[in-house]
């Protein structure tokens, strides 16, 4: 959805197209943040934070903990650098009647602060009427780390059509206009190949903006294209999150395919909040710091700090995970959904660091 240096690139093309993706090296990464994953590398994938009061509020994708599946995994910090895992705590212990209550897959959690203090958690989940794709959906709480409780009685974003919809991230703008960026899971429903994208013709796997009221779900308008998947981003763009660095909106997201070693965090920048996108990088590749397909990064609203996640012990991912040749709009990317999302290893550990831009090149700080 999901590491630390100065970011360097050979080449920026408009938003939609190609770039070339230059590597910066560990020497680069390891004097500007930290090396090791938080909570001991306790699985914790597709992350997002949100900082109140008492300190930073972390969401991760469901997870079985002692043989119990849990919808959304939380963790916890005062200081943004000893962290504390919410073992066995669900922030989203029910789901909608509309959801796939028997394989839910639950993805990419992510939460905002509304105007009257209370909560909204943005998310994924497999709909039972099209079980093969994903729906974004919204819930919310009066404290942070929930129960969430989702009324919807359908999906809020869903485009079946085109794939269905995931990785949803919220955004306040600096004049205090709330937004959502997220992915038509395009990819759901393509033709074969590494994540089911790589046969053609190649179906394009945009990241939409969508604006929304003040209660963080009314929508206002229609969706907005920020970039898609071109040449060099392999059978996908996924997991975006929108900040604001340095004058500028930064729009952070993954390329090529999660369960590949390619998997990668990239970047793009814009003067205007609906563009033009310019990509750059990608931020963090497999090698740096020892990482193993990083990805999902999200840089929490209204600051600079970011959390994403890389795999720990990796191991090649099974063959209907990396080439899915699809029938009949993923019907076996469908079925083959929960062991294509765990981790190939021990889990994907979160990472942290305090970024910052200059020049659109992107760095990371120190966490000491």
């Amino acid at each position: 959805m999901r590491t630390t240096f100065l970011a360097t690139f050979t080449a920026a093309l408009a938003a939609g197209g190609s770039l070339a993706h230059a590597q910066p090296t560990d020497s680069q990464m390891e004097k500007r943040a930290s090396i090791n994953p938080i909570m001991n590398g306790q699985n914790f994938p597709d992350p997002a934070m949100i900082r109140v009061a008492d300190g930073w509020h972390a969401f991760a994708t469901n997870a079985k903990i002692n043989d119990k599946l849990v919808h959304v995994q939380v963790a916890y910090t005062s200081d943004f650098k000893a962290w504390t895992y919410r073992k066995g705590k669900d922030a989203l212990p029910t789901l909608p009647s509309w959801a796939d209550t028997k394989n839910p897959r639950v993805w990419a959690p992510d939460v905002s602060q509304l105007n009257d203090g209370s909560f909204v958690m943005y998310y994924t989940v497999a709909w039972k009427a099209h079980p093969a794709l994903h729906c974004v959906s919204w819930a919310t709480s009066k404290n942070v780390e929930g129960p969430y409780k989702d009324s919807t009685t359908t999906p809020w974003i869903c485009p079946t059509a085109i794939g269905g919809a995931i990785d949803p991230a919220g955004f306040l703008d600096d004049d205090g206009s709330r937004w959502i960026v997220y992915k038509i899971d395009g990819n759901a429903v393509g033709h074969g190949g590494v994540c089911g994208n790589t046969v053609k013709p190649i179906v394009s796997t945009p990241i939409m903006l969508q604006q929304v009221r003040q209660d963080g779900h009314t929508k206002i308008g229609n969706p907005i294209q920020l970039i898609t998947n071109g040449p060099n981003d392999g059978p996908v763009v996924e997991a975006p999150s929108l900040g604001k660095l340095d004058g500028k909106y930064v729009l952070f997201f993954s390329s090529n395919c999660f369960a590949t070693t390619k998997y990668d965090v990239a970047y793009a920048t814009s003067k205007n909040l609906k563009g033009p996108y310019t990509k750059y990088g990608p931020l963090y590749v497999t090698g740096n710091l020892g990482m193993v397909a990083p990805g999902g990064l999200n840089i929490a609203v209204g600051g600079e700090h970011a959390i994403w996640h890389a795999y720990v012990n990796w191991t090649e991912a099974p063959e209907q995970c990396i080439s899915v040749h699809r029938h009949g709009k993923g019907k076996k990317h469908g079925h083959h959904a929960n062991e294509c999302r765990s981790n190939h290893g021990t889990g994907r550990a979160a990472y942290t660091a305090i970024l910052s831009m200059k020049d659109n090149r992107v760095s990371a700080s120190s966490l000491s």
